[in-house]
């Protein structure tokens, strides 16, 4: 999956500020455009010396893990003579999907796209992307790939991508501030992560503001707000998609929202800044004592005291897959057919051993994942087996061509929760708006 991270933003005008938004709006579809013809001019290099030239398009996060993506890619170019590809950085993953779209529509599309899964449906709507089953099962390798990674990233009996990485949410902790607060075992279930939260909620100098929280809460309508609240969802037994269509009334989302907003209650939540909750500036400060991220995070590169816990159960013990992955977009045969070295190589234990040591994701490759050196660094991350194990109770998303749309009014009940508003009625606004849209053409 930032894989890290997924962040929209949105603003509201008032009526007479109306003109002024349309002048955005065509600043930026003429920017993108812009933007699109200059890859496209990148893309359209098809030889030199040839050597065909692919690009490829990613929002890898943090810059430590984009670093190791490179020396991955540049290992690529150095050992294959007749392909190049060129990784370029494209911004966050939300903040990509006007460009992406854009490019598929003036088809000039990259040839390689790292993105995340639940854009599947709409990429099929739009005939943007090939289905990579026929190419995988000629190939060795598959043998040594995750089956039930396979099966997430299947939709109508084609495997339309394949697994960058995996990994799942779990919730980091400052082991000293745990000591510090007498706290000698970890929370097991929801109502233990409240308690413990609010003994970790420090107001040293009585003025209401707390010098240390419990908990940071991710504010925001992003994806990243989304993803973050979804473990707490699926344990919940909840769901938001029911026989292909919204369901975000049930009792188990209620009730996963419903606890985001009686952690704020408490006092013993910290807000993010919006559409930020992704960094990890307050938890390294010690601001806070948790927080709910995954393997991937700076957290696991800094200097600072920490450990992992498993998303506390509800009904039951559940946390969010987030796998990243590769799409092969439509071009020409010639290009697909050299772009398809490349995903080989990103599948192969090479690759993934090093992707997985050098990153904090877990590999994908069983044979990466079983090898002697891979071995040896798990036994120096005791945290990282806590993701390991978890793999067994984590849920993905749905592939919808709506999902989109179902993130969307998902990610605003969640803000308006944490805003105050009644986590029921939040939801029901989401819903009445999902049901009002969902019949209606994507365009």
């Amino acid at each position: 999956m930032n894989i890290n991270c997924f962040l929209f933003q949105r603003r509201n005008f008032y009526p007479q500020f109306i003109g002024l938004a349309w002048q955005f709006l065509l600043r930026g579809i003429v920017l993108s455009l812009c933007i699109v013809f200059l890859y496209s001019c990148q893309a359209a290099t098809q030889k030199d010396n040839g050597v065909i030239h692919l690009t490829l398009w990613q929002g890898i996060n943090p810059p430590v893990n984009r670093d190791v993506f490179q020396k991955l890619v540049d290992k690529f170019n150095q050992t294959h003579t007749d392909v190049e590809v060129e990784s370029i950085y494209a911004g966050q993953l939300d903040q990509q999907l006007p460009k992406i779209l854009t490019s598929v529509v003036g088809n000039v599309p990259p040839d390689i796209l790292a993105f995340y899964p639940e854009i599947t449906g709409k990429f099929i709507e739009l005939d943007a992307i090939r289905p990579l089953d026929d190419w995988l099962q000629n190939l060795p390798v598959k043998s040594e790939i995750n089956p039930n990674l396979l099966a997430q990233l299947t939709l109508d009996g084609h495997l339309w991508s394949i697994p960058l990485h995996t990994s799942n949410i779990g919730i980091f902790y400052r082991t000293k501030l745990f000591q510090a607060a007498g706290i000698t075992e970890i929370p097991k279930t929801w109502e233990e992560l409240r308690q413990v939260a609010k003994k970790l909620t420090i107001d040293r100098n009585g003025d209401h503001r707390p010098e240390q929280y419990g908990i940071l809460m991710p504010l925001g309508k992003g994806g990243w707000s989304v993803f973050t609240w979804l473990p707490f969802l699926f344990s919940a037994g909840g769901e938001i998609v029911t026989n292909n269509r919204p369901n975000l009334t049930n009792a188990g989302a209620i009730a996963a929202l419903q606890f985001w907003q009686d952690l704020l209650k408490d006092g013993s939540a910290m807000l993010s800044l919006p559409e930020r909750g992704y960094e990890e500036d307050a938890f390294i400060a010690g601001r806070v004592a948790m927080q709910i991220t995954g393997p991937w995070t700076y957290i696991t590169k800094s200097n600072v005291d920490y450990h992992v816990f498993p998303i506390p159960a509800n009904v039951r013990s559940a946390t969010a897959s987030g796998t990243g992955n590769m799409y092969l977009m439509k071009t020409t045969p010639e290009r697909e057919k050299a772009a398809l070295k490349f995903l080989e190589y990103l599948l192969s234990e090479e690759f993934q051993t090093e992707w997985a040591i050098g990153t904090g994701f877990l590999p994908i490759n069983i044979k990466a994942a079983q090898s002697k050196v891979y071995q040896q660094y798990i036994n120096q991350k005791p945290w990282l087996k806590v993701f390991l194990e978890q793999m067994s109770v984590a849920y993905s998303v749905p592939l919808i061509a709506e999902y989109n749309r179902v993130s969307e009014s998902l990610g605003r009940a969640i803000e308006a929760a944490l805003l105050g508003e009644s986590p029921q009625k939040a939801l029901e606004k989401a819903q009445q708006r999902l049901e009002t849209i969902w019949d209606m053409p994507i365009r």
